[in-house]
């Protein structure tokens, strides 16, 4: 056997195991990206069902003659504003999800101000379609709630493989890059003030 070949089949092991490594890098992170763009989706779902049940709620309320005005408008502008703030799966930035986030969290304050004024109103506490909705409503929100954990839990799960050494070496030549995470509202942390002076 002639000595070069030695070292020309050494190369070519090294060479082909590289190969292999990065190949294995490429397509795990190709499917870790593709199931947190997945859960995106799903938060999105639970966000527009919540979104289709508020649209039937205003049409309950608005049915109480005298019902504050006011607060309706608040939230159907809310959910105006929500309804279009949609972020691509493809291009999920911070940026993008702060902006999906603040709409969110208005339709989230609209929503309860209209929960709280309709304490004044006995007859659409007694309303059966509005206890429904109201309760598809609570659902709804633990809904949101599962699904973003999940999209935090694969999001993790691709930026820990994206992140980790050697894989981080990989990670840029492949453009692939760290995925932003569902994050609390400002000042969730802080206990919300209520006042139920009528």
């Amino acid at each position: 056997m002639k000595k070069w070949l030695i070292p020309v089949i050494v190369i070519a092991i090294i060479g082909f195991g590289i190969y292999n490594w990065a190949v294995g890098f490429n397509n795990t992170a190709v499917e870790y990206e593709a199931n947190a763009k997945t859960a995106w989706s799903n938060v999105e779902s639970s966000y527009q069902r919540r979104n289709d049940l508020i649209g039937n709620l205003v049409k309950t309320v608005q049915g109480a003659a005298d019902f504050e005005k006011s607060t309706l408008t608040d939230v159907i502008e809310a959910r105006a504003k929500a309804t279009s703030t949609n972020i691509d799966a493809s291009n999920l930035t911070a940026e993008n999800m702060a902006q999906f986030q603040q709409a969110q969290s208005g339709l989230s304050g609209a929503l309860s101000k209209l929960l709280v004024s309709v304490e004044r109103y006995p007859e659409l506490k007694a309303n059966q379609n509005f206890l429904e909705l109201q309760s598809q409503l609570e659902g709804t929100e633990n809904r949101i709630n599962i699904a973003r954990d999940r999209f935090n839990e694969k999001v993790n799960i691709y930026d820990i493989h994206t992140s980790k050494f050697p894989g981080s070496l990989l990670a840029g030549w492949f453009g692939f890059e760290e995925m932003p995470r569902y994050k609390a509202d400002a000042g969730s942390e802080n206990a919300p003030d209520i006042n139920f002076d009528f």
